[in-house]
């Protein structure tokens, strides 16, 4: 079987694959080392031979990530690492080493299914946008807060704004005018979303007329597919360019 792992600031997302039929096994997101351990562990006829991963983590916290599933199950890691050219995809950042590897994957993934010139947004933490022509030339794109991000700056910075989770989640059932705290906040914010998504749109289109594909991933992806119904919601796109960057025979 094979483990992949996709570690982001907040959260680690895994999935286990058969090894001969590439069939998923199991899935989950955990919030730590020591719960994605747990979750493995929980897995009945777990028997895993290699594993490939992600990391925008900190060097030191990949590190004893990797330490940890070596002791704990005695496997193989490979880890994603940066390149200027890959699959037909050119890095578009001045120094390539600097831009995510998330992004990089998920815009690997993106141009794979596309066959040609797409736009590659993810919404997680972060909210980024990537444009790949049909060439396979990165043109750059945008990182702005994803909701996570401006739930808890508005949270923090302003004091009588307190609520939960579940009230935030019942919020955005509508996107009205908020007659309250929470429905003013969750629906603003994800109304700064969905026009975030529309002008990414209107810039591509600059590009490429309506010749490319939209790719929407990550957490939030819900929030806005709406938005864009001729997009493909994908939300393993990551692990899909982690495949294309890491190929495990």
């Amino acid at each position: 079987m094979i483990l992949e792992l996709d570690c982001g600031n907040s959260f680690i997302k895994w999935r286990v694959l058969s090894a001969l039929a590439g069939v998923l096994v199991a899935e989950g997101v955990v919030d730590s080392d020591q719960a994605l351990i747990e979750s493995l562990r929980s897995l009945d006829k777990l028997s895993l031979g290699k594993c490939r991963l992600v990391s925008v983590r900190t060097e030191d916290e990949t590190n004893l990530l990797i330490g940890l599933l070596k002791r704990e199950f005695d496997i193989s890691v490979v880890c994603a690492t940066p390149a200027r050219e890959m699959s037909g995809v050119k890095n578009g950042y001045e120094d390539y080493e600097r831009l995510g590897l998330d992004r990089w994957l998920a815009m690997l993934g993106g141009f794979h299914l596309a066959g040609g010139a797409c736009l590659v947004l993810d919404f997680g933490t972060a909210v980024t946008a990537d444009f790949i022509s049909s060439e396979g030339e990165h043109l750059g794109g945008f990182i702005c807060p994803g909701m996570p991000l401006m739930r808890h700056q508005l949270r923090t910075h302003t004091r009588k704004i307190r609520y939960g989770d579940l009230a935030a989640e019942r919020a955005l059932t509508s996107h009205v005018p908020g007659r309250n705290t929470v429905e003013a906040v969750e629906r603003g914010c994800s109304l700064m979303l969905r026009g975030f998504v529309l002008t990414q749109l209107e810039m591509a289109r600059s590009y490429w007329g309506e010749g490319f594909s939209v790719f929407i991933t990550g957490g939030d992806a819900e929030l806005v597919s709406d938005v864009v119904p001729e997009a493909r919601v994908v939300p393993d796109l990551v692990f899909v360019g982690l495949a294309m960057a890491c190929p495990l025979s």
